[in-house]
């Protein structure tokens, strides 16, 4: 049975990339906030010292905060939490994880960036620096772990229904966007879901490096 590590996994994209692998018997391992803190470098690296035994076969470095603000509005806590939790986190947990994956001679990592890792828009400053981090972060493990047959690749999902786009995209402006998609929908979750199931699993075999958009179409335009 493989193992899947996830962060972000109880709601969302997450959730959906959850159930897709158990689909295929994937042992989940999920840590919730109390387990695992995100904002915390003290509380990552005390969970994996209570956790030292766990061997992993993908990482999906899911979690995600984005709090909106102008560059004259951005608090220092909204910049601390949110490259905390949307990039320094990421890296913390491969670097705990990926000595078993080494050392199997077998691994998927997919980091979940975002399209406005890819184009931008207003008030997505903090948000924006951190997913294009985090492709940095994909092509360096890319070429430095391919020699051990560990893939690493970024989905960046656009416009999605998640609680987290609800949040940030009234009603009213979310229809002027969906107008402007050229599939003419935000993405559900399950479509992410189906992508990153396929980067992390053993269907795929040749893909690493890559920063691949899910976006139906949206920054082709």
């Amino acid at each position: 049975m493989k193992t899947v590590f996830i962060t972000g996994g109880s709601r969302g994209i997450g959730e959906a990339v959850v159930e897709r692998f158990k689909i295929d018997g994937y042992r989940i391992i999920a840590p919730t906030r109390e387990e695992m803190n995100l904002l915390s470098v003290d509380s990552i690296s005390a969970y994996f010292s209570r956790n030292r035994e766990i061997v992993v076969d993908c990482i999906i470095n899911n979690a995600g905060i984005n709090p909106l603000a102008s560059i004259g509005d951005i608090t220092d806590k909204d910049l601390a939490d949110t490259i905390n939790v949307n990039l320094i986190a990421p890296v913390l947990i491969v670097r705990a994880l990926v000595g078993s994956m080494i050392k199997q001679g077998y691994g998927r990592i997919v980091n979940i960036g975002s399209i406005w890792g890819v184009v931008s828009k207003e008030k997505r400053t903090v948000y924006s620096i951190s997913k294009n981090g985090i492709h940095g972060l994909t092509s360096t493990l890319a070429v430095e772990l391919g020699g051990h047959n560990i893939l690493v690749n970024t989905v960046c999902p656009g416009y999605t229904n998640t609680e987290l786009t609800k949040k940030n995209v009234p009603l009213a402006e979310a229809k002027k966007i969906a107008k402007d998609i050229p599939l003419g929908r935000f993405a559900e979750p399950c479509e992410i879901a189906s992508l990153v199931y396929f980067l992390g699993s053993d269907q795929n075999t040749y893909i690493t490096g890559q920063r691949i958009t899910a976006d139906g179409g949206f920054t082709a335009k």
